[in-house]
């Protein structure tokens, strides 16, 4: 099938990628020529696995890339809307640009005078935008019955996306016309028919993925509430298991053994279930705000994703105090950071909970020295001159007061800890990710700090008494 994908950033090029991916002819539409010239060069703009070999595959052939939103039209059966939803001022998603593209999809249908289309809203939008869209379209000329608009809410995750979005736990396609129904359901066959999966070439299945894909079709209004409500249900997990580490070094007990206990239930699940300094990224703050927003609007008092948000930022102003509690004083300390993006896997610092904690530390006198395996370019527009980048872990470490992990990448928790410990000046570790057993530091000869977890000290060897 012919594709329009609108807007290449993060969601819009995995999708193009992907779609292109499953044998369809994609044309990825957006209105920076920098970025096009870049793209049709062969440039990766994201860090995300698999996507540079997607692109470096499809590229100029079922993949290209242009700045007309008339051209994807004219050559596409299903256009999807794959642009920002930024939040605005008083927490609402900002349709300004959803809105923009609608217009121009409007002009293009009313010039096309050709077959039916359908026009799918993939960007995170609140309830009612599907209609809104077809409002706009309307009024801007967009013949009536020449178009239907689909929901089709993306559920990827940043450093995974794309297996997230070949090998997905469901597709979601809000429909309200049985035909615009059918074409979602062709345009997911490879995946559904589970065909892909099979395929020689295809991308690598993880661990646990369902094939075929389950397609579960909605109405549109459910289709935009599916997406919003799964966000705060996963931030939800995120805050309750954070609450619960608190509650955990309070009392002196073990999160890790309290969230095995709890996750060892088939209702709950292990996954999301992971304390540290918080949530980030460009989904869970943005999404609970608008879907309490929309809430709001419509007479819902969810009093529930104030308490979520609340523990959230809670979190990382705990954290810090856990900061100042080891080391006493911060005022002149030097201190190895070790993470910048808001999660493994990505170069996404957008509400990083680890650049919060870093502006903090600024702030506080210390002198920072951070290493990310690939968020520092965009961490120097944010942080400037104020942090000293280092080009690996131990650099980092080198003469630091006290060693902070902030993000949880895998090299991160394969660090050569007798190397670690004779380049810190101090063998002390405050870990906001849990990445190490506090057993195996305190072995090794680090005072160790965690989040939800006695802290550990370095074991000495045992002093035998005198004989008498």
């Amino acid at each position: 099938m012919k594709i329009g994908v609108i807007g290449s950033g993060y969601v819009g090029l995995v999708a193009a990628a992907c779609f292109a991916e499953l044998g369809h002819d994609v044309i990825c539409v957006d209105n920076d020529a920098e970025k096009l010239a870049a793209l049709n060069a062969g440039e990766v703009p994201i860090h995300e696995k698999f996507l540079p070999e997607l692109l470096q595959k499809n590229r100029g052939k079922r993949l290209k890339f242009s700045g007309s939103v008339h051209d994807a039209v004219r050559a596409s059966a299903a256009v999807f809307i794959a642009v920002g939803t930024p939040q605005s001022e008083t927490g609402e998603a900002d349709l300004s640009y959803v809105e923009a593209v609608s217009r121009e999809l409007a002009h293009a249908l009313a010039e096309a005078k050709d077959d039916y289309k359908i026009v799918v809203e993939k960007s995170t939008v609140p309830v009612y935008t599907n209609a809104w869209i077809r409002r706009v379209m309307e009024q801007n000329g967009a013949p009536q019955g020449s178009f239907d608009v689909a929901s089709n809410p993306e559920f990827l995750r940043e450093g995974s996306a794309v297996t997230d979005f070949l090998y997905p736990d469901r597709i979601v396609a809000g429909a309200d016309e049985e035909r615009c129904a059918e074409i979602m359901r062709a345009i997911y066959e490879p995946l559904t028919s589970g065909e892909y999966q099979k395929r020689p070439d295809a991308i690598p299945r993880p661990d646990a993925a369902r094939v075929p894909a389950e397609i579960i079709v909605t109405s549109a209004k459910s289709a935009e509430l599916i997406k919003h409500a799964s966000n705060a249900f996963l931030a939800m997990k995120i805050s309750f298991i954070n609450a619960v580490a608190n509650i955990c070094e309070s009392v002196g007990a073990d999160v890790q053994q309290v969230r095995e206990g709890i996750g060892a239930d088939s209702r709950i699940g292990r996954r999301f279930l992971n304390p540290g300094i918080g949530y980030g990224g460009s989904c869970f703050p943005k999404d609970l705000k608008a879907f309490h927003a929309v809430a709001r609007e419509f007479g819902s008092d969810f009093r529930l994703l104030d308490e979520v948000i609340r523990i959230n930022e809670e979190q990382r102003l705990r954290f810090l105090r856990k900061i100042r509690a080891t080391l006493w004083t911060l005022k002149g300390k030097r201190l190895a950071v070790l993470g910048l993006a808001f999660k493994g896997g990505t170069d996404d610092v957008r509400e990083s909970p680890a650049i919060a904690l870093v502006e903090c530390l600024i702030k506080e006198g210390c002198d920072v020295v951070a290493y990310d395996p690939a968020a520092m370019d965009k961490s120097r527009e944010i942080l400037n001159s104020s942090v000293t980048f280092a080009d690996s872990s131990y650099a980092a470490a080198k003469g630091a007061d006290a060693l902070l992990i902030l993000t949880d990448w895998e090299e991160f928790a394969a660090l050569d800890l007798e190397r670690m410990k004779t380049v810190l000046k101090f063998p002390v570790v405050i870990d906001g990710r849990n990445l190490y057993l506090p057993k195996r530091m305190a072995e090794a000869g680090f005072t160790y700090v965690s989040v939800g977890r006695p802290d550990a000290v370095p074991q000495k060897a045992a002093v035998k008494a005198p004989r008498a």
